[in-house]
C-alpha cells in the first residue's frame, strides 16, 4: 500500500459504466482516490495533473470511437512530462494480442476480465510506485537540465571537455584558448553548477542528457 501522506489518484476509463464504478468504488475502499471517464475524449478533456501521491491510469483496451491503444498513442506522442502515469490496460478475451502490442508500446501491464479484486490492487500498486519513480526521474532530469542552462555558450563547451576528464591545459588545446581562460571559465561552471569535481558535473550533464557526453 502506498505511504505517502497524499493518496494516489487512479484514473479509470471505460465505457461500461456499471463496471466503471465497481472499480472506482474498490479503489476508494483501500484509501485511494478514483476518478472515473466514460471515454477517451473525457480523459484527454479532463487532462488531468500528476498527483504529488502518484497515480495511474487503468484503460479498457476497446472502446468506442478512441480506443484505449489510441489514447496510449495520443499520450506517448505528446509531452511525457505531461501525462505521466502508467498504463494498465484491462482486455475482454480475444485481446491478448492487442494487450502484447500495448505493453510493446509501454503500457506496464494488462489484465483480462474478469480479474480478482486483489490482482487488480495489486497490480495498480505497482503502478504507483513506478509512477512515483518515473516522476522523480523526470524531475532530476528537468532540475539539470535548467542548472546547465544557466552556462554560458562557452561554459558549456568547457563543462563538457572537463566532465570527460580532460585536464585545463586540453580543453584550452582543444578549444584555441588559454590555460587561464579555461581555469576562469571552470570556476564559474562549478559555482553556477553548485559541483566540486569533473566527476559531479558528468553525472549532471548525463542526467539532463544521457547522451550529453557522447
Amino acid at each position: 500500500m502506498n505511504t505517502t501522506a497524499t493518496p494516489p489518484v487512479i484514473h479509470v476509463v471505460d465505457d461500461e459504466a456499471p463496471f466503471r464504478r465497481s472499480l472506482l468504488f474498490l479503489l476508494e475502499s483501500v484509501g485511494w482516490q478514483a476518478v472515473g471517464h466514460e471515454s477517451a475524449e473525457a480523459f484527454l478533456t479532463a487532462a488531468p495533473a500528476f498527483p504529488a501521491g502518484g497515480g495511474c491510469l487503468v484503460l479498457d483496451i476497446r472502446m468506442p470511437r478512441v480506443s484505449g491503444l489510441e489514447l496510449q498513442r495520443r499520450l506517448k506522442a505528446g509531452d511525457p512530462a505531461a501525462n505521466p502515469f502508467p498504463i494498465i490496460f484491462m482486455t475482454g478475451h480475444g485481446d491478448v494480442e492487442l494487450a502484447v502490442q500495448a505493453m510493446k508500446e509501454g503500457a506496464v501491464d494488462f489484465l483480462q476480465k474478469p480479474f480478482k479484486d486483489q490482482q487488480f490492487l495489486d497490480t495498480v500498486e505497482r503502478a504507483v510506485q513506478l509512477s512515483l519513480e518515473r516522476h522523480a526521474a523526470s524531475r532530476r532530469h528537468q532540475e539539470a537540465r535548467e542548472c546547465l542552462e544557466r552556462l554560458s555558450a562557452r561554459e558549456r563547451e568547457v563543462a563538457r571537455l572537463l566532465a570527460l576528464g580532460q585536464a585545463n591545459k586540453e580543453v584550452a588545446r582543444a578549444l584555441g584558448i588559454s590555460e587561464n581562460t579555461v581555469h576562469v571559465h571552470r570556476q564559474h561552471v562549478m559555482e553556477k553548477t553548485g559541483t566540486g569535481s569533473a566527476a559531479e558535473l558528468a553525472r549532471l550533464i548525463l542526467r539532463a542528457d544521457p547522451a550529453g557526453l557522447d
